[in-house]
């Protein structure tokens, strides 16, 4: 199962950190549970299974069904060793010892002894509802699916997200490692695209180049020439001359870090002149977010730099009219630009958002009810360490576009003739990974073109 994860020394003193900076924050005893696979549709044809990320940050290996206990920066992992029948289905598995070594654990025992090790513990609810109910009976008090918590374990959740915000570099190794894989799989999606007939051929293309590497699709890959659909996972769609593809796919290393990555390709190799003119715009708005990103900057700001910037492109290209800042006031640009710029990225896509927004909004902040800030994943100060996306994008979204009410609001900076000009473009997004350093900021998936004359280069081959 977890046979071909061996941890380097180094990892294992990263880890071993990790836990003994838990312990400065928190004194109380922890119990994390890795959660358990969940099935399909009879219990023998499970999900892929996916261990819990706090689980995963301070054991750095995914054992199903396993327990740690931590306290003072100690790591004791509760587990069964395989039995006979599971040999005789999945092949030899680590022993319990085996495994406390590769993680570094300081003692080891059955799974059944974890009741004597239970009292006053504090916890993170899981994923899985089965593996909710054990730590409920466990710890003898309810605990709630996510992103809620039982009041007790609200000093836990804030320690987590302390120590999770920055990456260390174990992280780092890994999530370089995934942005590698993700810069090879959006290669192999442009490269088919002159042959594909469907989205589901540029999707296997893509999704190939990440398993070849013993990595997996770190979220539901969209791959889509519907982009104003902003989490498509529908993939039947004919590619048609003159459609845009947009490739929201990101790899996940083995040790479960991500990476997330969106381009916005012509499946003929060629943007239109109206695809290229819009394309610029968020290219812009893109790249004027990332010269701005470094440790100190509100993160908030650059979202609103990104929408002012694209709030300008549409002005200019004579959709919108008005001043670009007022445009932005008035959350003018949210009907082309409706989310976040990004969000926190790590072991999670969107990391640490089963915590809600704890991690992404700093405390005592909350989110905006604006059409404009609303969907803000992360609203922080940012800080040397964090990985972050940049991701604008410009989409033409029918339930936005066509609500009477909003059509109101905005019949006035709205140039409804000359944006039916621009209907060969659905949807564009340009989404990449970045890790914010002492004097600004390292673009970790820079090896993958933004600017339209290497992306059609890519396409055509």
């Amino acid at each position: 199962m977890v046979a071909h994860l061996a941890l380097t020394q180094e990892q294992r003193g990263i880890l071993k950190h990790r836990r003994q900076r838990l312990g400065e924050l928190l004194p109380a005893p922890v119990l994390l549970w890795a959660g358990g696979r969940s099935p399909r549709n009879f219990p023998h044809n499970g999900y892929p299974y996916r261990a819990s990320s706090h689980f995963l940050y301070f054991a750095g290996i995914p054992i199903e069904h396993a327990v740690i206990r931590l306290q003072a920066g100690r790591l004791e992992l509760f587990v069964e060793d395989p039995s006979p029948a599971a040999a005789l289905w999945h092949g030899p598995s680590p022993t319990r010892e085996e495994l406390a070594a590769q993680m570094g654990a300081d003692a080891a025992y059955p799974l059944a002894e974890l009741g004597s090790f239970s009292g006053e513990a504090l916890t993170l609810g899981v994923q899985d509802a089965a593996t909710r109910i054990q730590q409920s009976h466990s710890l003898n008090r309810r605990i709630p699916p996510a992103p809620d918590l039982h009041p007790e374990d609200e000093p836990l959740a804030q320690a987590v997200v302390q120590l999770r915000l920055c990456q260390d570099t174990f992280a780092l190794e890994e999530m370089r490692a995934a942005a590698a894989v993700t810069v090879e799989a959006h290669r192999a999606g442009m490269a088919a695209s002159l042959q594909a007939k469907r989205e589901s051929e540029v999707r296997a293309a893509m999704e190939e180049r990440i398993c070849a590497q013993q990595m997996s699709p770190a979220y539901s890959s969209i791959v889509t020439v519907h982009g104003e659909v902003l989490h498509n996972e529908a993939h039947h769609h004919a590619l048609q001359p003159g459609d845009l593809l947009l490739a929201d796919v990101g790899a996940e290393s083995p040790l479960g870090w991500a990476a997330d990555v969106t381009r916005t390709w012509p499946v003929s190799g060629h943007f239109s002149a109206t695809q290229r003119e819009l394309y610029e715009v968020v290219r812009q708005a893109h790249d004027a977010c990332i010269a701005k990103a470094a440790s100190g900057v509100e993160y908030r700001d650059l979202h609103l730099l990104a929408a002012t910037v694209i709030a300008a492109g549409l002005v200019e290209l004579g959709i919108l009219r008005g001043d670009p800042y007022t445009l932005v006031e008035r959350d003018a640009h949210a009907l082309f630009f409706p989310h976040g710029v990004g969000h926190l990225l790590g072991l999670d896509v969107h990391d640490m958002e089963d915590l809600g927004d704890r991690a992404g909004y700093a405390p005592g902040r909350q989110r905006s009810e604006r059409f404009g800030l609303g969907y803000l994943r992360l609203d922080r100060p940012l800080q040397a360490g964090m990985v972050v996306t940049i991701e604008p994008g410009f989409y033409q979204v029918p339930a936005l576009l066509e609500d009477p009410v909003r059509r109101q609001r905005y019949d006035d900076c709205v140039n409804w003739e000359r944006l039916a000009q621009f209907a060969d473009v659905r949807g564009i997004r340009l989404e990449d990974d970045v890790l914010i350093t002492p004097t600004g900021c390292e673009v970790l998936t820079a090896a993958l073109p933004s600017h339209p004359e290497a992306i059609e280069t890519w396409v055509l081959g």
